[in-house]
């Protein structure tokens, strides 16, 4: 018995053991949830080789058929044929299933986008990014809510900071972290020249309260009166809050509500976090190494993607893939093939770096 064998049987053995439990309706409360986690966590691979297995015994029984007559052989030979056909693509199946899960690729997500180099340009273009993933968001059932954003002087944005609730937020999201480059002509480009600006897009995974303490003596508090563009009264009240977090040195600064208190817990929202993304790279160490030389580390100081508007193309330079169909990357309809792509680059060469 190989190891995979091994940890595919004690797995096995997991499931059973918690579809007994929750079929028993024994479990209340929190430990009712617990294993209705790990259920969950371990019905895809559960299942997948229980068709793995079927096919395997199948296909041993079929072939061990010596004493069958001419009819009954042809026909025996044809479901071999179709079952070795099929297996491989079910072990494969089971491998990707049995990789090593990122933790947080179930969580919900903050998305952070900034404009880089490119001034006004870029400004309209993180808004471009925003709209993109709002947009993708809704085919995907999720639910987008923004915590804050400065908007500069012709409509775009300087930065912005939203919430993205759904299933399978992180996992989906989280290559989209790094430098994303535009080449287009600006429209305040009056020579019709075209131009290159950038935005910065980070994914965080969002931790649940109890994942991060933050301890109220290390945070420093300031309330001041908001600038820029807002609704009716958001600058005439001392509702702005920026919160330092002072062994991090992480600041937050949350201005669009008019209340002080809903400013404040949106700051801590997004505070928390930061604090567990940080906590959590530095936890990775090696797996974050080796996840770079995959398909990139996501970190926002790497250009991971242009959107060429005279050419009509997305190039993402990771996986040195690119796709003729900009109009709809950005409408939001044809990113999750850019999604699924690198999704499943990440999955082959972690399947190769396993000896699979």
């Amino acid at each position: 018995m190989t190891i995979a064998d091994t940890r595919l049987e004690q797995m096995a053995a997991r499931f059973a053991e918690l579809e007994a439990r929750l079929a028993s309706g024994t479990l209340e409360g929190d430990a009712f949830i617990a294993a209705s986690r790990d259920y969950a966590e371990l019905e895809p691979v559960a299942r997948a080789a229980i068709h793995v297995r079927a096919l395997r015994s199948e296909l041993a029984d079929l072939v061990a058929m010596d004493d069958a007559d001419a009819e009954m052989r042809v026909l025996a030979d044809e479901e071999v044929a179709r079952i070795r056909a099929e297996l491989p693509d079910a072990e494969h199946a089971l491998a990707l299933a049995m990789l090593p899960r990122d933790t947080a690729d179930a969580r919900p997500a903050m998305l952070e986008i900034r404009a880089g180099t490119g001034g006004d340009e870029a400004a309209l273009f993180a808004a471009d990014l925003y709209r993109m993933y709002e947009r993708f968001a809704a085919e995907q059932g999720w639910k987008v809510e923004m915590i804050s954003a400065s908007v500069s002087d012709i409509g775009g944005f300087k930065d912005v900071v939203a919430h993205i609730a759904g299933q399978g937020v992180f996992a989906r999201l989280k290559y989209e972290s790094g430098v994303h480059r535009v080449q287009r002509v600006p429209v305040t480009e009056s020579g019709g020249r075209i131009h290159t600006s950038a935005a910065t897009v980070a994914v965080l995974p969002e931790p649940d309260e109890v994942d991060v303490t933050i301890d109220d003596r290390d945070l420093k508090i300031d309330i001041y009166r908001a600038s820029g563009a807002g609704g009716q009264h958001v600058n005439t009240t001392d509702s702005a809050v920026r919160i330092t977090h002072l062994p991090t040195g992480i600041v937050v600064i949350c201005q669009d509500e008019r209340s002080q208190h809903k400013n404040k817990a949106k700051a801590l929202q997004v505070l928390r976090t930061r604090v567990y993304d940080m906590r959590r790279e530095a936890a990775q160490g090696a797996e974050a190494e080796a996840r770079k030389a995959m398909v990139g580390s996501g970190d926002r100081s790497e250009r991971i993607r242009t959107y060429n508007f005279p050419q009509g193309r997305v190039t993402d330079h990771r996986i040195n893939l690119t796709l003729h169909r900009l109009p709809e990357v950005l409408a939001g309809t044809g990113l999750g093939e850019l999604v699924d792509a690198l999704i499943a680059e990440d999955q082959a060469k972690r399947l190769a770096a396993m000896g699979e």
